[in-house]
């Protein structure tokens, strides 16, 4: 890995950017100024910035988080989520009612699919999981008996958020990812679109031509997500920067680079923040 100091050292060998969000432009609380300051002077130099996440919700409600928190609309080009990638795969795996394992304020997800909901979860056909019910105050944990019954009765989960945990400004909280994780280890079936998977990628790539970038642009993927950031890239083929003071910030460099070599991971670069 080549120790970075700010993307504009290797900028221009790149004509499009996958930029991941939380962890990188913000926090969840905030924004970080000087991420939005280098992705404005990436797009300023001619590149393409897609911002590529995890998020449950489809494209529109990130874009107004964004707003929220202060993200300038001249840091990106086009957003791809999770939810964008997910909505596809709900709508060809519910065969009948769906049950929604997650917070109220992730439905926009099935807005315009046509799904039909049931709140018992042996009627339903299928579980769509954007996250747990309360990701203050809960873990994974809590859902065992839950997902147990649901194994018993064979319901495939569609997974839209494979992130096992974000922060939350200072709070480490669990996502969707987290659920799917367990329900796998208990036997269930899981579906994925969001990184590390190639559906979201193919979005990514879509987005990016349609914002004038060329077809044999050269790739930059950013990130801070070991499974998901670095291992999406490394699938892809893509170069990848390992942004460290995301969800690996508690991990020494040693730590760091024996856990990647565990999982069989590389990071093209490295850099703590971008810049």
């Amino acid at each position: 890995m080549d120790n970075l100091t700010q993307l504009a050292t290797v900028a221009d060998r790149y004509g499009v950017l996958l930029c991941d969000i939380w962890g990188v432009v913000h926090n969840g609380r905030e924004a970080h100024p000087a991420a939005c300051e280098a992705l404005v002077r990436y797009r300023q130099g001619g590149g393409v910035v897609v911002l590529i996440t995890n998020s449950p919700r489809p494209s529109a409600d990130v874009v107004q988080q964004l707003a929220t928190l202060k993200v300038p609309e001249a840091a990106w080009d086009a957003v791809v989520t999770s939810g964008d990638a997910t909505r596809f795969a709900l709508k060809t795996h519910a065969t009948g009612p769906v049950y929604h394992l997650g917070p109220e304020r992730d439905a926009p997800l099935h807005t315009g699919l046509g799904l039909h909901f049931t709140s018992d979860l042996v009627a339903a056909s299928l579980i769509s999981c954007t996250g747990l019910f309360d990701d203050e105050h809960e873990t994974p944990d809590a859902y065992r008996e839950m997902l147990a019954q649901a194994k018993t009765h064979n319901l495939p989960m569609v997974c839209a958020n494979p992130d096992v945990v974000v922060h939350r400004g200072d709070q480490l909280i669990y996502c969707a990812g987290a659920l799917a994780e367990l329900y796998a280890e208990m036997g269930g079936e899981v579906i994925l679109a969001g990184k590390p998977h190639p559906p979201i990628y193919d979005l990514a790539r879509q987005a990016a031509q349609q914002h004038g970038a060329m077809e044999s642009a050269q790739i930059l993927a950013l990130g801070d997500g070991l499974m998901t950031d670095i291992k999406g890239a490394n699938d892809q083929g893509l170069d990848v920067v390992l942004v460290t003071g995301g969800l690996a910030r508690d991990l020494s460099a040693d730590e760091l680079t024996a856990k990647m070599q565990t999982a069989g991971l590389h990071a093209t670069y490295v850099m703590p923040a971008l810049r």
